[in-house]
């Protein structure tokens, strides 16, 4: 049965550690300083020009949001951690049970 587990562990780290390369891959992908084979010196360039001087910004790029989002996020945590923790019946009161139990002995044999 170790066997087994050894094996398990050694096949998730060999899976980990293949889909953390495949992800740096991706990400060096994406890199603008990589080398292409279209270009000449192995290098590209890439220019943007805009027509309008204003500049407009997504609501979701302010960090007041992720602020008030992740306050309203851990509320949301706490309420469902803490949970109803009320003892009452519907009634109002609460129910109490009380077992005892007597042991007498015959030490007179």
């Amino acid at each position: 049965m170790k066997h087994l587990t050894k094996v398990a562990t050694m096949y998730k780290t060999i899976v980990a550690i293949m889909m953390l390369s495949f992800m740096q891959l991706m990400a060096f992908a994406q890199d603008s300083t990589a080398t292409t084979s279209g270009t000449a010196g192995g290098t590209s360039s890439t220019s943007a020009t805009t027509t309008s001087m204003t500049t407009e910004s997504t609501w979701y790029t302010q960090p007041w949001v992720w602020i008030i989002g992740g306050a309203i996020l851990l509320l949301i945590i706490i309420a469902l951690v803490r949970g109803n923790n009320n003892t009452t019946t519907t009634a109002g009161t609460t129910d109490k049970v009380t077992y005892t139990k007597k042991v007498e002995r015959d030490d007179t044999v």
